[in-house]
């Protein structure tokens, strides 16, 4: 079949709407019909250079649709299911899997290659093949995926809201819960409040966090994180440590979690700063792999007994965690349809991203026609 989708030709160069080749769906995998895409930072990485995927590629990983059909061995899902997708597969029998960290799956490994786990891909034109931006490419009206991409959510959900909760969201609340292990009473510091800084200072306020400090230099943000339940807000890192020791008396906060769109020495450094004795420093944001951007005196961490640990998908577990915060959403204990700034067709992509680097969004989604 045919299908339209947004794609990258090479770094430097914006999406280009293309018409693709796809394969129907093999053994294992699924035909899905995407509905809504979610637009998050990671792809503007592939855009600037930051990450090197296997170009031409189709972007997007973010995505909510229905399944159209499967292929032989499928068990997950069924033809009709409403489906969000986990640009972090799960396979469920990996080394990763069977310890509970499906986030760390290893069928993850092609992922920024945009291949199947075999090496194989789905999308061609012209005698090319085209890759799917985490295996999956919701760029794309129409894509073939892995049935361990997808996780069965009910029927009635908005699937434009739904598609939220495939990565920023997760990665967000994650962070601040399972990787930063936010408790009753903590100081919380947030660098960057996009969509999954936004997200962390929900799950920080839910935790039941004193205070939650939240830096960025966009007043828009900074705006919202207060609505999302931020206590104090900044535009800069010296300002807020100031107020964090203020806070504390001095004993500085017990996590920092980072978000910001480019981590750098500068951000990891204050971020290591600004909390105290015990404390945490999770690292979700990315960087280009070829950056040396963590350099700490090893003295303090070790004597403060200070912890600095990375964070995929908010260490999360994609089949529970997505049905989890839908049903949160669903009980009106947690705020997506807040998130959405805008919504964008596929030929306004490039528009969104523009709005995305100005800082006017938290969150945009795509809607296929």
């Amino acid at each position: 079949m045919r299908t339209r989708a947004a794609v990258l030709l090479g770094p430097g160069r914006p999406f280009e709407i293309v018409e693709l080749e796809l394969d129907e769906p093999g053994p294992g995998e699924v035909l899905i019909k995407y509905v809504a895409a979610g637009l998050c930072h990671s792809d503007l990485h592939l855009t600037d250079g930051e990450l090197m995927p296997r170009y031409p590629i189709v972007g997007g990983h973010e995505g909510a649709g229905i399944i159209e059909a499967v292929g032989e061995g499928v068990t997950r899902v069924k033809v009709g299911d409403h489906v969000v997708c986990s640009y972090i597969p799960s396979c469920g029998t990996c080394r990763y899997c069977a310890r509970g960290k499906a986030n760390l799956c290893d069928m993850g490994a092609t992922i920024l290659t945009g291949s199947m786990p075999d090496g194989s891909f789905r999308f061609r034109s012209g005698g090319a093949e085209f890759g799917a931006m985490c295996m999956i490419g919701t760029f794309a009206e129409y894509s073939t995926i892995s049935q361990y991409s997808v996780v069965k959510v009910d029927d009635w959900l908005p699937l434009d809201t739904a598609v939220l909760v495939g990565c920023g969201v997760p990665a967000g609340w994650g962070s601040a819960i399972y990787a930063g292990n936010v408790g009753v009473g903590d100081t919380v510091v947030i660098y960057g409040a996009g969509g999954l800084g936004t997200n962390a200072i929900q799950a920080s306020v839910d935790a039941g966090a004193k205070y939650v400090v939240v830096i960025d230099p966009v007043e828009f943000k900074r705006d919202t994180a207060l609505q999302f339940g931020a206590t104090h807000v900044f535009a800069d890192s010296s300002t807020a440590a100031v107020a964090v020791d203020d806070l504390t008396w001095g004993g500085g906060a017990d996590q920092a979690l980072i978000f910001t769109s480019i981590v750098d020495e500068e951000v990891v450094r204050n971020a290591t700063s600004i909390i105290g004795k015990g404390g945490t420093v999770v690292i979700t944001g990315i960087a280009s792999p070829e950056r040396m951007n963590v350099v700490l005196n090893s003295t303090d961490i070790t004597l403060n007994e200070k912890t600095i640990r990375g964070s995929q998908f908010g260490s999360c577990n994609p089949q529970f965690d997505i049905v989890n915060l839908l049903r949160l959403w669903n009980l009106g204990k947690y705020k997506l349809d807040e998130l959405v700034t805008s919504r964008y067709t596929l030929e306004t992509i490039n528009e969104g991203y523009e709005d995305l680097r100005a800082g006017k969004n938290i969150r945009g989604v795509v809607m296929h026609r």
